[in-house]
């Protein structure tokens, strides 16, 4: 296979369109000759064109040598047609995604390029195998996505396929370096790393809306708030638009053989019929000017004068962490063994519900309310039973609100909102590494760089507790029957050893 750092390495592009022009202009940063090709007459010096330009401006701002960037565009050339690719070490195909279209390309490449050219497919998508078995040496081809905008994302996924040679992967993976980026190597299943992983952020925030727990916004908020996502699911959704998100749900659970834990939900399928896109069609679960989203009201504060909080004491850790937390914004607090008569009692359920919390602890459901004890930093999600008092919602509203922290209002919920959509997260990541799709530190960088979320799902478990999370799961499975939340064996076993969630077997 090639060496990734020599000085006349080539490198051809296959497809010119936004992730073709992205891999040619890092890779010419990297100093790396490109030959770009496309079908479409014209297409190919189009795309040289952009990326010289592109190149230009990055010199104009400073952020790159003038000399160099003019150089790094001289490396580009147009193919006429793919027989001009013969003397490339390495061929990226960012064609349409399209499994016949694929194995056509490479079935033709076979024709054209060495033996010791390794053949790379761009696929989001596809079985970089099935794409593979079209050749004649299926050993040289695998997987190498990028996600877009390709300067920007730091990360690309190198996948083997079942027939892979191990070393065309190497090859890539160094290549990735040598370009800037981040490789993270995968197997070839269904969603790869990145696309597999995300499933437990998107699916379980649509179980909490398709129960009626709280509304889109709040939800978003929540988890922002909360936990730290740079975008709320919802938000997230109608920035990629329903026409892309809902189909991949759909897919990744078929290719999974209707895995619960990738269950999708109607609401995408509903919306996505009614023509409720997101930004691109002017309106999904936000209505969007100009570009832009219309904010959205939350609930005022009810002005009603706070009555007492009484923090359960069951667990003695989250009682003493809870009552730091209110006392910290001046919450008037009952300190009795018991609530006293005129208290709000307030329960801190770990993957239960405040229902079951209440009755398990013999207190009147009627003036009880839970609190997610688990994320009381930033944000305080304050969650009812069915049962409870108007006047005991609204005053322990008032007390909380009353310290300067934002309260989020939800309906009961085994795990509330943030815990149990960090625990599908965490579960689906552990059982990626389970089914050794990719080393622990692999999975975590994928998600970091490739999702953006404040931690990858190993160490967003550990920030936790793995013990923590399992019994997030243990209650949710428990109280909803659903094989969805059933513990990946991954984090059991880490869980009961006591060490972190990523550690490797030995």
């Amino acid at each position: 296979m090639f060496d990734a750092m020599r000085n006349d390495l080539t490198l051809g592009v296959v497809g010119t369109g936004l992730m073709g022009r992205g891999i040619a202009q890092i890779a010419v940063q990297a100093g790396v000759a490109v030959r770009l090709f496309d079908t479409r007459a014209g297409a190919a010096a189009e795309a040289c064109d952009a990326v010289g330009g592109m190149l230009a401006k990055l010199a104009e701002k400073g952020k790159m040598d003038a000399a160099a960037a003019r150089t790094a565009t001289e490396r580009m050339t147009v193919a006429a047609s793919l027989a001009e690719l013969a003397g490339c070490d390495v061929v990226v195909e960012a064609i349409v995604e399209n499994l016949d279209a694929k194995r056509g390309l490479f079935r033709d490449l076979e024709e054209v390029v060495a033996d010791g050219c390794v053949l790379a497919t761009n696929t989001s998508s596809l079985s970089v195998t099935s794409i593979a078995a079209a050749c004649r040496r299926p050993e040289r081809v695998v997987g190498f996505h990028f996600f877009s905008p390709v300067p920007l994302m730091k990360v690309v996924e190198v996948i083997d396929g079942v027939r892979g040679d191990r070393t065309a992967g190497d090859a890539l993976t160094a290549l990735a370096r040598r370009m800037g980026h981040t490789p993270v190597r995968a197997a070839d299943t269904p969603g790869f790393i990145v696309n597999h992983a995300g499933r437990g952020y998107l699916t379980e925030s649509l179980r909490v809306l398709g129960e009626g727990i709280t509304d889109f916004a709040t939800l978003d908020r929540i988890l922002k708030e909360s936990v730290g996502f740079r975008m709320g699911p919802c938000e997230l959704l109608d920035l990629t638009g329903l026409d892309v998100s809902h189909p991949v749900m759909e897919s990744i659970y078929d290719q999974y053989y209707q895995e619960p834990r990738y269950r999708p939900s109607p609401i995408t399928r509903q919306r996505l019929a009614g023509g409720l896109l997101g930004r691109k069609s002017g309106q999904g679960f936000y209505v969007y000017k100009d570009g832009s989203a219309v904010p959205v009201a939350m609930p005022s504060v009810p002005a009603v004068a706070p009555q007492p909080l009484w923090v359960s004491r069951a667990d003695a850790a989250l009682h003493a962490r809870v009552v730091a937390a209110l006392e910290a914004q001046g919450v008037a607090l009952d300190r009795g063994e018991r609530p006293a008569e005129g208290s709000v009692c307030i329960v801190l359920p770990v993957g239960r519900d405040a229902t079951t919390c209440a009755l398990a602890e013999g207190l009147d459901p009627k003036r009880t309310l839970a609190l997610d004890p688990l994320f009381v930093d930033k944000h305080l999600t304050l969650m009812t039973t069915p049962l409870t008092a108007t006047e005991a919602r609204d005053a322990t509203w008032a007390a909380l609100a009353a310290g300067g922290k934002a309260v989020s209002l939800v309906r009961d919920s085994a795990g509330l909102v943030a815990q149990r959509v960090v625990a599908a997260i965490v579960n689906i990541g552990c059982d990626i590494a389970q089914q050794r799709i990719a080393t622990p530190d692999d999975i975590d960088s994928a998600v970091r760089l490739g999702l953006g979320y404040p931690k990858g799902p190993l160490a967003l478990g550990d920030s936790l507790g793995a013990s923590t999370i399992l019994a997030i799961l243990d209650g949710m499975h428990e109280f909803y029957r659903d094989p969805r939340y059933r513990p990946s064996p991954w984090l059991t076993r880490r869980a009961r050893l006591g060490v972190s969630l990523l550690t490797p077997d030995n």
